[in-house]
């Protein structure tokens, strides 16, 4: 879920002397419309990892923003005082009321998240308090309080570097404490029982917004934003005038995932060959391995048309025995399917253990097509995030290792490819007028995408993205990351 917040997202300055000012004033419209029509309650939840900028963004919000009507609650572990009181009292005291903004500095997330890293809380308590706090959401916002969740997000090494930076400078070396220290050498811990509670905690009307805290304008224009379009939005609803956004097209993607790939990557003919051919046996034999029917695999490959997903699921087959391994190529359902649950059509394909399910396209339509083309509306295709993780934890849960690939080529090289395939007899069957058309809504493509691995990359179920300009560099990652990830499952069995 983090993989997004580790890319090094930046702003540059010029950028940031454009946009910030233009944000600035749109947000003190909506919070000043917001406070005249005392249309809903704002509660802006701020957590994270330390170091990420939590405090900064805080600061720069209330800076931003009219203090009048706006507050700022720091929640950390309850004190003894609080404690003689039910869990959820002292959250309900600072709630904001309709017409007002309420930034919670550490939430209803801070003790379980400490709490089971610090082995104070086991599996079953963490699972119950995340039932609690899903029932306390859905709670809020069906009474009509906007949510926002915003976790800021480093990578270890980046926190690290972060710490010692704050530690170095005299005037903010207060902010480091021995505490921040002790938390870090437990960093993975924490990554680890936060992705999973907030997985289990990201839904259509309260999803998690991560944000990569590295670069400080990035961090900030990218909250501000995502402020502004929420209270916008909303603002609109309420009022039935569902008009275009009051700002120009933002200067970058807040998910841009699949924009920073390196698309230059590439191999030549004679380390392709070798590579390939090292990669097929060694699939070749960890699929004939003795513990392999206590596990299987479920490959599944999006990607851009023509980005080679058939090139590259061909030699992945060409190293397995075809007796234990099924290729399904899904389309659109049919009219038997529609009247089933979503998932219903693809829970029938999946093979049983000690076999290789290969999903050319898959359930991923929901948050994909479907999203972009408008064939569902944006409760399903938000709820269907949610879904999906629950759907391939179970897979996990069963002995399937579930790999995922999204395969990524540029729209230039896009167009080459089309074109090659016009040209070409035997592929023009390829091609259609839908293929053409997908490429006007490129940039709406762009940002499903970037949503979709952010929302359902998992320790249990990956997203691993490919650099796919190249096809020899393409089909080689896929094999290479197969192997892997099948050789760590068995090694475990």
């Amino acid at each position: 879920m983090f993989e997004s917040a580790e890319l090094g997202h930046k702003i540059d300055k010029e950028t940031w002397k454009r946009e910030q000012p233009i944000v600035r004033e749109a947000l003190l419209d909506a919070q000043f419309e917001l406070y005249e029509k005392k249309a809903f309650p704002v509660v802006i939840l701020v957590a994270g990892v330390d170091g990420a900028g939590k405090g900064e963004t805080v600061n720069l919000l209330n800076a931003w923003m009219d203090p009048r009507t706006i507050e700022t609650h720091a929640l950390e572990l309850p004190t003894p005082e609080e404690r003689r009181f039910p869990p959820m009292w002292r959250f309900w005291r600072v709630l904001p009321r309709a017409g007002k903004l309420g930034i919670l500095f550490g939430s209803w997330y801070t003790e379980p998240i400490l709490m089971r890293v610090e082995g104070g809380l086991d599996d079953a308590y963490l699972e119950q308090a995340i039932g609690d706090i899903n029932r306390f959401e859905r709670m809020l916002t069906d009474e009509g309080t906007l949510l926002l969740k915003f976790w800021f997000h480093l990578s270890k090494k980046a926190q690290k570097k972060r710490l010692k930076k704050l530690e170095k400078n005299e005037k903010t070396r207060w902010r480091v404490t021995d505490q921040d220290w002790e938390r870090f050498e437990k960093y993975d811990d924490f990554v680890h029982v936060s992705e999973h509670v907030l997985q289990r905690t990201s839904h259509g009307y309260a999803p998690w917004i991560v944000i990569e805290g590295s670069d400080e304008r990035y961090r900030h224009l990218t909250v501000g934003r995502t402020l502004l379009d929420a209270m916008r939005r909303r603002l609109e609803a309420e009022s039935g005038n569902h008009t275009a956004s009051v700002l120009p097209p933002q200067p970058v993607s807040p998910l841009n995932v699949i924009e920073s790939l390196d698309l230059s990557k590439k191999l030549d003919e004679k380390e392709y060959e070798d590579r390939l051919e090292k990669a097929q046996g060694r699939l070749n034999l960890l699929s004939r391995h003795e513990k392999f029917g206590k596990t299987g695999l479920i490959a599944v490959f999006e990607g851009n048309d023509a980005a080679g997903k058939g090139g590259a699921i061909r030699r992945v087959t060409a190293a397995l025995d075809a007796r234990y391994y099924r290729v399904f190529r899904i389309a659109a359902p049919t009219d038997e399917e529609k009247a089933h649950s979503y998932l219903w059509r693809f829970w029938r394909l999946i093979p049983p253990l000690g076999y290789v399910g290969i999903f050319d396209r898959s359930w991923y339509g929901r948050v994909l097509v479907e999203r972009v083309e408008g064939f569902a509306d944006e409760d399903d295709w938000n709820r269907g995030y949610g879904e999906i993780r629950d759907f391939e934890s179970e897979l996990d849960s069963h002995g399937f290792v579930v790999s995922k690939f999204w395969l990524s080529i540029s729209k230039d090289e896009q167009y080459r490819r089309f074109k090659a395939r016009e040209e070409t007899g035997y592929k023009r069957f390829k091609l259609t007028e839908e293929d053409w058309r997908n490429r006007d809504k490129w940039d709406d493509y762009v940002r499903a995408v970037s949503d979709m691995v952010d929302r359902t990359s998992t320790d249990s179920a990956p997203w691993t993205l490919i650099e796919a300009e190249d096809k020899l560099w393409a089909r080689v990652k896929v094999i290479e990351t197969l192997c892997d990830r099948l050789e760590k499952r068995l090694e475990s069995l």
